[in-house]
């Protein structure tokens, strides 16, 4: 039962999907990277969501919840006032400059050395840190929510090449090489739009199926009584684990909300390419802030369905031994019926494959537009750039399914993800925003503040000892990326100040698309705003 209803539901997603954009145009680069710039709201919402909301979400942040509890929802919560500065801000000023890629701004903004720099990376953060993430985590939810390991009967270590091989390590390679190939297939074949419909659609399944999740847990804790019984025993049973504010030892003590939690989701929603390439082929300016900001208030519902259930784990599960990262799969496998099980599985590949996908996608635009056609092949046709694109992603998905299993044993996934991640986050964040908001900054000073944005960063978590000698002095890990943000910050200011560009930069329209801003937008994200802060009012202890 539990292998037909993934079947089903995976076969359903990919016809419809073929369906809907078989007669796409994908040859050219607004084609196969932006989908013609033609997606509308709910398209570029759902794609969004599901982006973002992968097994590294799934999985890593109900872990996260599973030792912290509710504080973590910070990830989520957050985030809804980084959609509101995307779609006020920094969406009508990306969509004027007509660009594909963040580095194509900074290009515009700097210099080709700037953008260079930046394309290589994004293109080593993905490598090496988004796509095997994304492979291992899904793997983890797959393996515990399907019980891989009697599944396929491999309960027994595994001679391969002379070397006794652990079952929980064959199953872990096997399946992060299937959804690799998976994902290639999907991102060689198709374009950005394609993979939008495709996300839309699962994105669907995966609302409908965290919720499951959410009502038959809390069914499961009061053996039966009903969802608002299971609520009031999990209250009453786990008061400190739904507490909205957390203790200083949490994942994000309340006070880095302010710091390194905002800048991280500021970055994140507003400039990292993986994500914000969906907006980029938006068809009109309104039609791209009213996408982002319903992803907004989708994301309010985010703790229901990605910390709850971590919480719930703990409350069931804790006194088993259970790790963080396996906690997410097997609640699911625990409470859900074997019929929906499948369901869910297969929404979680879609998830998986969305995000691998997003990332392939991605890099293939970072790599076509910001290196072959700039470096390798400057005079190469559209053609070509796309044709190079899809090969180079096949190596990169390689690397991504080589590097995944060597992840394991992280103690959590999703905190590993967020510190790695600073480490190119804080840099380029902080190139963006002086770059919109100083007209007078040189070049010069953009690239070396991402030099330094790296060196100060990397060395925290890469020098021994280091790490401990800096909490020390700054308490968290992210005050101290608030201090690096606004040390970069000061240093390109400081440099404009003393040896300012010749002209100041303007931003030139270059877009086809209409770029009126839709009337309601200001308002939508005032509101989004006040939810935010009645939520963490709500469940503050």
């Amino acid at each position: 039962m539990i292998l037909v209803s993934f079947l089903a539901f995976t076969l359903f997603a990919a016809a419809l999907t073929w369906s809907i954009t078989r007669r796409d145009e994908k040859g050219s680069s607004d084609g196969f990277f932006l989908g013609g710039r033609s997606l509308t709201f709910p398209v570029i919402a759902g794609s969004l969501l599901l982006t973002n909301l992968s097994t590294e979400q799934m999985v890593g942040l109900n872990g996260s919840a599973y030792k912290d509890g509710l504080a973590v929802m910070a990830w989520e919560v957050v985030a809804v006032i980084a959609l509101v500065v995307m779609a006020l801000f920094f969406l009508p000023r990306f969509l004027r400059a007509g660009i594909t890629t963040v580095p194509q701004f900074l290009e515009n903004r700097f210099n080709k050395s700037t953008q260079t720099l930046t394309n290589i990376i994004f293109l080593t953060a993905y490598c090496l840190i988004l796509i095997p993430i994304i492979l291992y985590s899904g793997a983890m939810g797959l393996s515990q929510m399907l019980d891989l390991k009697n599944l396929t009967g491999i309960t027994e270590p595994v001679n391969f090449l002379g070397n006794t091989v652990a079952p929980d390590t064959v199953i872990l390679w096997g399946t992060v090489f299937l959804i690799g190939i998976m994902g290639s297939l999907y991102s060689r074949f198709g374009g950005l739009k394609s993979l939008a419909v495709l996300d839309t659609i699962n994105g669907v399944g995966l609302l409908v199926g965290g919720f499951m999740i959410v009502y038959y847990a809390l069914n499961r804790v009061s053996d039966g009584q009903g969802v608002l019984e299971g609520w009031s025993i999990l209250k009453e049973a786990r008061p400190d684990r739904l507490n909205s504010i957390g203790s200083p030892q949490t994942e994000v003590p309340f006070s880095t909300l302010f710091t390194g939690v905002a800048l991280l989701n500021l970055f994140y929603w507003c400039t990292n390419q993986q994500i914000i390439q969906r907006t980029f082929g938006a068809s009109s300016l309104a039609e791209g802030q009213k996408g982002v900001l319903l992803t907004g208030a989708l994301k309010l519902l985010g703790p229901i369905y990605l910390v709850l259930p971590g919480i719930i784990a703990f409350h069931l599960f804790s006194d088993t031994g259970l790790t963080n990262d396996k906690a997410y799969g097997t609640l699911v496998r625990e409470v859900l019926p074997p019929h929906f099980t499948g369901f869910f599985a297969a929404v979680m590949v879609g998830a998986i494959l969305s995000s691998f996908n997003a990332a392939l996608n991605s890099t293939s635009a970072l790599f076509s537009i910001g290196l072959y056609h700039n470096v390798i092949n400057p005079k190469g046709s559209e053609q070509q750039m796309v044709r190079a694109a899809k090969i180079f992603v096949v190596c990169i998905a390689i690397a991504g399914m080589i590097v995944a299993p060597l992840l394991a044993g992280q103690a959590s996934i999703f905190e590993y993800l967020q510190k790695m991640n600073a480490i190119y986050f804080i840099p380029i964040f902080a190139v963006v925003v002086v770059g919109m908001l100083h007209s007078r900054v040189p070049a010069p000073a953009a690239f070396w503040a991402l030099v330094l944005g790296l060196a100060l960063i990397g060395a925290k978590y890469f020098i021994p000892g280091a790490s401990d000698r800096v909490d020390g002095i700054f308490r968290y890990n992210f005050h101290y990326l608030g201090v690096v943000f606004a040390f970069l910050v000061i240093f390109m200011i400081g440099w404009g100040t003393i040896a300012p560009r010749s002209t100041p930069w303007k931003l030139a329209t270059a877009t086809p698309i209409d770029m009126t801003p839709w009337k309601n937008a200001k308002w939508a994200g005032l509101i989004l705003i006040i939810l935010v802060i009645a939520v963490y009012a709500a469940f503050a202890g």
